[in-house]
C-alpha cells in the first residue's frame, strides 16, 4: 500500500526539516565512539566497541597508536593499525624482569620471548615505576608486541585513542 501523493510531500518535506537536528547529535556521537574490527590473533575477539572518554582500569582494553620502530614496520606496515591490548600495570606500579618471566608489584604477569616469529630479536621492555599517564600493556596471546619489549615500552596517553569493549 503506498502513501497518497498529499501526504508524501509534507512526510518528506518534515524529514528534510529534522535531518539536521538528528544529524548533529550523531556528528558528536561519532567523534567519541567508534566500531573496530580486529584483523589479529593477540586478542580472542574480533569486534570492538571504542570510547574515547571512557576511564582506564587495570584491566581496560585500550586501543592506542605504535610507536614507530623497525620491528613494527616489519612486521605490521609502515602504517600500521592501532593496536589493542589489556593494562595489566598503572601509574605508579613497579615492573621487573627476571629470566624470561614478567612481574608488576611482584605478581608474574606476562612471560617473554627473545626472537618474534620472523627470528628478529626482541629487546627486553621497561622495568620500574610506570610514570604518570602511562600503561603497562599486554595481551594473553604468547606472541603478541606489547609492553614486555622496548619496540613498544610504556603506553602513554598521547598514544591513547581510547578504551574498548569486545562485543563479538
Amino acid at each position: 500500500m503506498r502513501l497518497p501523493l498529499r501526504l508524501r510531500r509534507p512526510l518528506l518535506l518534515s524529514g528534510l526539516v529534522l535531518l539536521p537536528f538528528a544529524w548533529a547529535p550523531l556528528d558528536a556521537f561519532s567523534k567519541d565512539h567508534a566500531f573496530l574490527i580486529n584483523a589479529s590473533p593477540s586478542l580472542p575477539n574480533w569486534a570492538f566497541w571504542l570510547d574515547r572518554d571512557a576511564p582506564i582500569a587495570r584491566g581496560s582494553l585500550i586501543f592506542f597508536e605504535p610507536p614507530q620502530s623497525e620491528l613494527v614496520d616489519t612486521h605490521f606496515g609502515q602504517a600500521p593499525q592501532m593496536f589493542g591490548k589489556r593494562v595489566l600495570g598503572m601509574p605508579g606500579d613497579v615492573v621487573r624482569h627476571e629470566d624470561d618471566g614478567v612481574f608488576i608489584n611482584g605478581k608474574k604477569v606476562a612471560t617473554r620471548l627473545e626472537v618474534t616469529r620472523l627470528g628478529i630479536p626482541l629487546t627486553r621492555g621497561p622495568e620500574g615505576a610506570i610514570p604518570d599517564n602511562c600503561y603497562y600493556t599486554g595481551t594473553g596471546h604468547p606472541r603478541g608486541l606489547d609492553s614486555r619489549y622496548a619496540e613498544i615500552g610504556f603506553v602513554c596517553r598521547g598514544q591513547i585513542l581510547g578504551s574498548g569493549r569486545a562485543i563479538l
